[in-house]
C-alpha cells in the first residue's frame, strides 16, 4: 500500500504551546471543555460516604478496570490443564507486572501444596545430602531483586509471519516482579557440592514433575529460591510454596513447587531440553541448551488492543525493552516503518534483567503509523529484525523470537499486528 508518513520528533517548544510542559498536562486537544456538565456539578460519588477500611480486606481494582485481565487463547493448547494466559501489557505502565496478572504457563495444572507438609531435598554428588523445610529455608539470608521471567515461546506464534492481533497475545508470556528468597549457592555450599558436580537438576511438586538441567556455574551465580513476589507470598499459579528463579535465561527453567534439586556430572536430557525447548534450524537440526532470553522490545501502547481515541495531536507512545544478558540503556522507535529513527526516552529504575519503560511523544496529524521499537541491550547487541532471524534459522522455529515487532495504525487510531520488509 502507498503511505505517507508524516510524524516528526516535537520540539521543547512545541510541548509547551502544546500543555504538554514538565508537569504533564494533557493536550489541550485532549481536554474537556471547562463548561461540561462532569466539571460544574457535583457528581453523585461525592455526595454520599464510601466504604470504610474493613470493606476490602485484602484489596482489589476499580470495578472500572475489570476488563484488565489475563487472557488466553483456546485453539493455542489442547487443554487448559496444560497450557498458557497472557499478560495485559496493553493495560500496564511502569515495570512491574502486578501479581494478579503474571501470565501462567501450566504444564500439569495448578499445584496445590501445603507448606508445613513441603520440603526441598538436595542429593546427588554432594556431601551432605538435606532436606529443608519452609521454615528452614526462612533461616537463610535472603535477598531482593527485580527480574523479568518469559517463556521462551513468547512470540513463537510470529516466526511464520503476524497472527495474534494483540499485544497481549504477541508478547504477553513476561512478567517483572521483585523476587525474595534465598540465594541458591547458599543451600548448595551448606550441602557441599562434589569436585565432579558440573549439573544440577531441578524438579517440581506438581504432576507433571516439572524438571531441567542447569549449568552449576549458573546455579552458584544469581539463581534465588524464592517464596514471595512483589512483598506477598507466590500465588499458587506462580509456584506457592517456593519456586526457582533463573534470572535472564528462559522461563522453562524457573521451576515451580520446588522439591528437589540433583547435583550430577552431566546433563540430564530431560523432556523439556530435547523434545521442547530447542531451536529448530531450517535444515532440520536443533540448537540446543539456548538459555539466555535475548534482548527484546515491545510498543505496547498503541497496539491492537490499546487503539489511539482521541484523534490527532499529541500522542505518548510507550512500551518496555529487556534482556537477558544485563539493561537496557537505549531503545530506538519509529513510526513510519523504518524511514527514520527516534530515541525514546527510557524512564524508571534501570536494572539487572529486569524490564525497561520507554516512551517516546510525537505530534500525530492523523496520516498512518508504521510502529516499531529496537532495544540495545549493555553488552552492545541490538534487536534484530524478523528477516535476520528467519535469515538463520527459517520459519519453523518456536523459541526465541526476539525479532522486532510492527503495528499498522490507520487514520482512525485503529492498529493492527503486521509486517513489513
Amino acid at each position: 500500500m502507498d503511505m505517507k508518513f508524516k510524524g516528526t520528533k516535537p520540539s521543547r517548544r512545541a510541548f509547551l504551546s502544546g500543555a504538554l510542559a514538565a508537569g504533564g498536562a494533557a493536550a489541550s486537544a485532549g481536554m474537556v471543555k471547562a463548561q461540561e456538565a462532569v466539571i460544574t456539578e457535583k457528581q453523585p460519588w461525592a455526595q454520599y460516604l464510601g466504604d470504610g477500611v474493613d470493606a476490602f480486606p485484602y484489596g482489589s481494582p476499580s470495578k472500572h478496570e475489570a476488563h484488565v485481565v489475563r487472557r488466553s487463547v483456546e485453539w493455542l493448547t489442547a487443554d487448559p490443564i496444560s497450557s498458557v494466559n497472557f499478560t495485559p501489557l496493553h493495560e500496564l505502565d511502569g515495570i512491574i507486572t502486578p501479581n494478579g496478572l503474571c501470565f501462567e504457563r501450566h504444564h500439569g495444572g495448578i499445584a496445590e501444596v501445603e507448606p508445613a507438609d513441603h520440603r526441598i531435598m538436595i542429593n546427588g554428588l554432594v556431601d551432605k545430602p538435606l532436606v529443608f523445610t519452609m521454615q528452614d529455608l526462612m533461616r537463610y539470608p535472603r535477598e531482593n531483586h527485580v527480574y523479568f521471567l518469559e517463556c521462551a515461546a513468547n512470540s513463537g506464534m510470529e516466526w511464520a509471519g503476524a497472527q495474534l492481533n494483540g499485544c497481549q497475545f504477541t508478547h504477553g508470556m513476561i512478567h517483572n516482579v521483585m523476587y525474595t528468597g534465598v540465594p541458591l549457592r547458599l543451600l548448595l555450599e551448606e550441602a557441599g557440592v562434589k569436585t565432579n558436580g558440573k549439573w544440577i537438576m531441578v524438579e517440581g511438586a506438581d504432576a507433571s514433575g516439572m524438571n531441567r538441567s542447569i549449568p552449576i556455574e549458573k546455579a552458584l551465580d544469581d539463581c534465588l529460591v524464592a517464596f514471595k513476589m512483589n512483598g506477598e507470598a507466590l500465588r499458587p499459579e506462580q509456584g506457592y510454596p517456593v519456586r526457582l528463579v533463573v534470572p535472564g535465561w528462559e522461563g522453562n527453567m524457573w521451576i515451580k513447587w520446588l522439591r528437589r534439586i540433583e547435583v550430577g556430572d552431566q546433563p540430564w536430557h530431560a523432556r523439556e531440553e530435547t523434545s521442547k525447548y530447542t531451536d529448530l534450524f531450517e535444515n532440520g537440526q536443533a540448537r540446543r541448551f539456548t538459555w539466555e532470553m535475548d534482548a527484546k522490545s515491545v510498543i505496547t501502547n498503541p497496539s491492537p488492543q490499546a487503539p489511539l481515541t482521541h484523534g490527532k495531536g499529541w500522542t505518548v507512545l510507550t512500551g518496555v525493552a529487556w534482556s537477558g544478558r544485563g539493561t537496557i540503556p537505549r531503545v530506538d522507535v519509529t513510526i513510519d516503518g523504518g524511514k527514520n529513527w527516534h530515541q525514546a526516552r527510557m524512564s524508571g529504575p534501570s536494572m539487572n534483567k529486569s524490564m525497561h519503560r520507554f516512551y517516546y511523544e510525537f505530534d500525530w496529524d492523523g496520516s498512518p503509523l508504521l510502529l516499531q521499537s529496537r532495544a540495545h541491550d549493555s553488552t552492545g547487541y541490538v534487536q534484530p529484525t524478523k528477516n535476520e532471524l528467519r535469515a538463520i534459522r527459517g520459519e519453523n522455529s518456536i523459541y526465541h523470537n526476539n525479532g522486532i515487532q510492527t503495528w499498522y495504525v490507520n487514520e482512525q487510531g485503529i492498529a493492527e499486528n503486521v509486517e513489513i520488509s
